[in-house]
């Protein structure tokens, strides 16, 4: 049903008057502006599908990697004695731990809960004991796999591994066999994963990806899917097949929706 006259006010005011201030000067109208925002939110949908399918691919392809080059298990929580993360990464990592656990402690009910006292209290409880920090001892005590883990770190994560932070201790020792074309650099691969993360973060957010950092993010994401674990790359890869579809959905969009902001732009 389309939004009519007696809509508009309240929804300026839902959306907020400053979200739409930029599309409203542009259009001079406030229910243009308000139907501009939701097809820059359906585009913005539409693009974080893409990146969504960039994100698995990547972190797939960055763990079977370093699950041989360590050839411990767990190596995420526990790597191997001769190496080391660096803070931002292994607090990452603890966050995850605790995220997993925090999901699988909501799955269970009251009697599995308090079950959990005699593995993190084998003594007794301690007398007042409070609610949360009863809540975060039980959770202590759950095992989660590996996967899940992983599965709760986020793109920060694995495009952080392809910085000059570790360009000695992983790229140079396992992580070049993710990105095999012999003639890319880490730091042409660390640029590419810039640019798809910070356009994630802003439609995580429900900020626009449009014009230059839509056009920037397109071609980082292209880079990757026809790079990654590819020794000649194509725009024939299987990611690139898998993906190819919604590229087409997602270019489309922008370029109507592209069209249309330029058609309230005056030309001198």
């Amino acid at each position: 049903m389309p939004i009519d006259a007696g809509d508009v006010a309240q929804l300026t005011l839902m959306l907020s008057a400053e979200r739409l201030g930029a599309l409203t000067a542009l259009t001079g109208s406030a229910h243009t502006a308000i139907e501009l925002h939701q097809e820059t939110l359906r585009l913005g949908a539409s693009l974080m599908n893409v990146t969504a399918t960039v994100e698995i691919a990547l972190r797939n392809s960055v763990c079977e990697n370093l699950t041989q080059h360590f050839a411990v298990p767990n190596w995420l929580l526990q790597p191997p004695v001769w190496f080391q993360w660096r803070k931002p990464e292994k607090e990452k990592a603890t966050t995850a731990l605790d995220s997993a656990r925090r999901a699988e402690y909501s799955k269970l009910n009251q009697a599995e809960k308090a079950a959990l006292d005699a593995l993190a209290y084998p003594n007794g409880r301690p007398p007042n004991t409070s609610h949360l920090k009863r809540a975060k001892d039980r959770r202590k005590q759950i095992v989660v796999s590996d996967g899940k883990v992983i599965a709760e770190l986020t793109f920060y994560f694995w495009k952080r591994l392809y910085s000059p932070d570790y360009e000695q201790t992983l790229w140079r020792t396992s992580l070049k066999r993710t990105f095999p074309h012999k003639k890319l650099s880490r730091a042409v691969i660390a640029a590419r994963l810039e640019q798809i993360y910070q356009s994630r973060n802003r439609l995580a957010h429900h900020e626009p990806v449009l014009h230059k950092r839509f056009a920037d993010t397109m071609t980082a994401i292209d880079f990757v899917i026809q790079h990654l674990e590819t020794v000649s790359p194509n725009s024939a890869t299987p990611l690139a097949k898998l993906v190819r579809d919604d590229i087409a959905e997602v270019t489309a969009g922008a370029a109507a929706l592209h069209a249309r902001l330029n058609s309230f732009r005056v030309v001198p």
